[in-house]
């Protein structure tokens, strides 16, 4: 039976191609994340011990509470941190102890900078735009740094930039570099470039040195650090001398880590960090499988049709069932070893080009070399052996049924109406459960874990439903398709649909996996474009304004910004805008502060009772959502608590009027009053934004001259409501791109399903199409047949997978209400179209080959007897 399985597979060399290409594109998926995630772990790894190398104990200072950050420091730096006690007489301290080698404070910030152009570069990769302290040794040099051209940073006007970013923002040694902190912009001069491997910085951030009193005064106080790293002397015990300084610190609000320790920490987080994307990924790649799923099954299923004559023969021989079954499952395993061993090389490439990818969407990924553990090929050749073998098992199974007699007799069965009786009854009961379960789902309002693997289990009820009815709804569908091909292609449109309607199952397993592609695609679609039209609705809700100045931290803009904005030429009115908590009734909200005049021009409010002139100093307006909840009506007076709730200790009563009532929109929030009222009392004490509104006519390069009169600093975001509404959807959209990609595989391995069932039908009915020539039937119309069952096949299943995606997005889509109050499914006509015309792209596609293969048949070796 091994020597039997061998010549099958050699045998039915072009006819396993296809399925070949499916375990091995789905191999590919998952043995390329497998290489991805232990790449990316071991370069995170390389990158945590490189920032680590020499460090034997690090002191740092706590993370600032709360009410530090509600009330900051008026010593500290621009950014208002609170004071430490990492200072210089403690690193003085440590570098005294016995076995400390080198002590090197430093101090952390971030630093936007702006190109040579002026344009901002990298203003919006917040997190990623590094700043710290050039700490030079007795060479002059600081080997945490390396230089790559000129010298470092010695003297408060200078600063030095990683190479990299220099170049792409066009900067060259000895030019004005303009950057900002947290505030207005800063010019120093240029004197060096130096090279890095923090990965914030390789994937696509900056990182700005300054000298170490200019740091300090920019980021912090004079004299004082975020972190002091401790190297240890030869023969120096790591966690003895850890505990030595931690014996010099205050008991609050430092401590000492060993080298060890923070090693462990960083491993851990990296590990969490990686192997969430690392399951994403493979989602996605069992997604692939799954399809891949049904073009092996379907093509072991017609090859034992095919060769059910030489099945025959061989029980008759002396064959037993199980020896057909084991021949079949010999068979497949092979095939999906040598597909597999293809699937991994090509997953190599995957991982490559993985790390570049993700990163575009501000992955930051640190580079480093392809890592290859005995895990990953052992997993990628056990998963393509095991899918091509549990997918061939049910064929198997029916190959060792066929009785010789019966066989002999007939080439093609059609499946029994037992079986399919069953398979439509199960079908029902599936997709019934799972219709139920999602419009239970379209009753929630939360996304709550629960609510999601509800859903989730709605979902793939309802797929599960859809692939087992497949058959059954195949002969409508079909029927109607066929109208359509016998009127415009007469006999060939009518031969099509009889060729599609022949064996009802094969037809639902090509299309079956067209539509799991489909339907996942189409519900990320549907969902996604709601959503992106709740949010352009949200973000410009009430809103006139033709500019939202901001910054890009959470600091906020001078006070005055909104009287510098209202002075610039073409400028109609400039809104200033604050908010600060507030409690009252026992409900806490978010009160908005404006200038009630300039707010009317800038916005637009949907007053139910009152108005917005009527608001002023101690007179507020609140919205009809927490008038409900707070019992408020106009004419209530409030005895507010401003600032905090009663557990903050900062809160300040204050006595304030209810003189409106109006809808709730994202820009006003729960109460609007005036400036004086709120600013005292927000987080800053700085305005959160303005809002513009131009002259007629003068809205057009506005932009520029509002940057110029609040200094243009990078930190500055000057944005129309086109560019809101493009802001608030960009995350959606480069979601939605990621899964169009990572869900493309599944459709090529659908794709070639259908050329694969239209390839081998066609060898099945070898004898029919010389008939069919044989009566006056030419090339052409051989070719149009095949084409046009391809398309009718192809748009049966991109029919089930939009309607099926659609019905999934609909029903899950209440789950983002709570947080998305304007959320409606939104469906994308144009989208949905360009699906179908995919399909029928497709189908027309992958009937080249078989067409071609089919006109070119013989007619007088076709007709006769085999």
């Amino acid at each position: 039976m091994l020597r039997t399985a061998l010549r099958n597979v050699l045998a039915h060399k072009a006819r396993l191609i296809m399925t070949a290409l499916a375990v091995l594109l789905g191999v590919a998926f998952v043995s390329g994340t497998l290489v991805f995630a232990d790449t990316t772990a071991n370069a995170f790894r390389n990158a945590s011990a490189q920032s680590l190398k020499g460090v034997a104990v690090s002191v740092r200072a706590e993370a600032a509470t709360a009410t530090d950050t509600a009330a900051p420091d008026t010593a500290g730096g621009e950014d208002g941190r609170p004071a430490t006690a990492l200072d210089s007489a403690l690193a003085r301290k440590i570098r005294q102890l016995p076995g400390v080698a080198s002590v090197r404070p430093t101090v952390h910030g971030e630093a936007t900078l702006a190109g040579k152009d002026g344009r901002p570069f990298h203003a919006d990769t917040h997190g990623q735009n590094l700043a710290t302290n050039y700490q030079p040794g007795k060479d002059g040099k600081d080997s945490h740094f390396p230089l790559k051209e000129g010298r470092g940073p010695a003297a408060e006007g200078e600063l030095a930039l990683d190479a990299t970013t220099a170049a792409k923002a066009g900067y060259r040694i000895g030019d004005t570099v303009r950057f900002a902190t947290d505030g207005p912009a800063l010019t120093k001069r240029l004197v060096g470039t130096v090279s890095t491997d923090d990965p914030q910085v390789t994937a696509g951030g900056s990182l700005t040195l300054f000298d170490t009193r200019t740091a300090q005064k920019l980021f912090h106080h004079p004299g004082q650090f975020d972190e002091i790293a401790v190297a240890a002397g030869p023969g120096a015990d790591e966690y003895a001398l850890t505990d030595q300084v931690q014996a010099l610190l205050p008991k609050d609000g430092v401590s000492a880590t060993s080298g060890a320790e923070l090693a462990a920490e960083q491993s851990a987080q990296i590990a969490e960090s990686t192997g969430y994307l690392t399951k994403t990924l493979l989602v996605f790649a069992g997604i692939a499988l799954f399809v891949g799923v049904f073009l092996i099954a379907n093509t072991f299923t017609m090859l034992i049709s095919q060769r059910s004559r030489e099945i025959a023969l061989m029980r008759a021989v002396g064959a037993s069932r199980r020896q057909v079954v084991r021949s079949v499952l010999i068979e497949a395993a092979l095939l999906g070893l040598v597909a597999s061993a293809g699937g991994f090389s090509l997953g190599l490439g995957i991982a490559t080009a993985l790390r570049p990818l993700l990163n575009t969407t501000g992955a930051a990924l640190p580079d480093g070399p392809l890592v290859i553990t005995p895990a990953a090929p052992l997993a990628s050749l056990a998963v393509g052996v095991l899918v091509t073998v549990l997918a061939a098992w049910l064929p198997s199974r029916k190959a060792a049924k066929i009785a010789p007699v019966a066989a002999l007799r007939s080439v093609d069965q059609t499946p029994p109406a037992r079986a399919l009786m069953l398979r439509n009854i199960l079908g029902a009961l599936l997709t019934g459960a799972g219709v139920l379960v999602m419009l239970y789902v379209a009753t929630l309002r939360t996304s709550t874990e629960s609510h999601l693997m509800t859903a989730m289990l709605g979902a793939t009820l309802t797929l599960g439903g859809v692939i087992a009815l497949a058959p059954l709804l195949s002969r409508p569908l079909i029927t109607l398709a066929g109208h359509v091909t016998t009127r415009f292609f007469g006999v060939g449109g009518k031969l099509a649909e009889q060729n599609a309607l022949r064996n009802p199952r094969r037809t639902a397993a090509t299309a079956s996996a067209l539509m799991i592609g489909l339907a996942l695609i189409t519900g990320l679609t549907v969902g996604a474009h709601s959503a992106q039209y709740a949010m352009a609705k949200e973000a410009t809700q009430g809103l006139t304004a033709d500019y939202k100045v901001n910054y890009s931290t959470a600091r906020g803009l001078d006070s005055a910004a909104a009287t510098k904005i209202a002075r610039v030429p073409g400028v109609a009115a400039a809104a200033p805008i604050a908010a600060a908590q507030f409690a009252t009734h026992g409900e806490y909200a978010v009160i908005t502060g404006t200038d009630p005049k300039a707010f009317g021009k800038a916005a637009q409010l949907d007053f139910r009772t009152g108005s917005l002139h009527a608001i002023g100093p101690g007179r507020i307006a609140v919205s009809d959502e927490f008038a409900g909840r707070a019992g408020l009506q106009v004419g209530a007076t409030l005895d507010a608590e401003m600032g905090g709730g009663t557990d903050s200790g900062k809160a300040h009563r204050k006595k304030l009027t209810v003189v409106g009532i109006y809808a709730k929109t994202r820009t006003t929030d729960e109460a609007l009053g005036t400036l004086t009222d709120v600013l005292p009392y927000s987080v800053t004490k700085q305005l959160d934004n303005v809002l513009v509104k131009t002259e007629p006519r003068q809205a057009a390069g506005l932009d520029r001259k509002i940057r110029a009169a609040l200094g243009d600093s990078p930190l500055l975001k000057v944005r129309s409501q086109e560019q809101l509404v493009k802001d608030n959807n960009e995350s959606v959209t480069t979601v939605l791109s990621m899964m169009y990609g990572l869900l493309g595989m599944a459709l090529v391995i659908a794709i070639l399903g259908v050329v694969n069932t239209l390839a081998m039908s066609v060898f099945e009915r070898t004898r029919e199409i010389g008939m069919l020539r044989a009566i006056g039937l030419d090339r052409a119309g051989i070719r149009q047949m095949v084409r046009l069952e391809s398309v009718v096949i192809s748009l049966f299943g991109a029919v089930l997978g939009i309607g099926t995606g659609t019905f999934l997005a609909w029903a899950g889509g209440g789950l983002t209400t709570s947080s998305m109050h304007e959320y409606e499914t939104v469906l994308p006509w144009g989208r949905l179209g360009t699906f179908l015309v995919l399909a029928l792209m497709t189908g027309v596609l992958a009937a080249i080959w078989p067409a071609r293969r089919a006109a070119r048949l013989n007619m007088l070796q076709s007709i006769q007897p085999s």
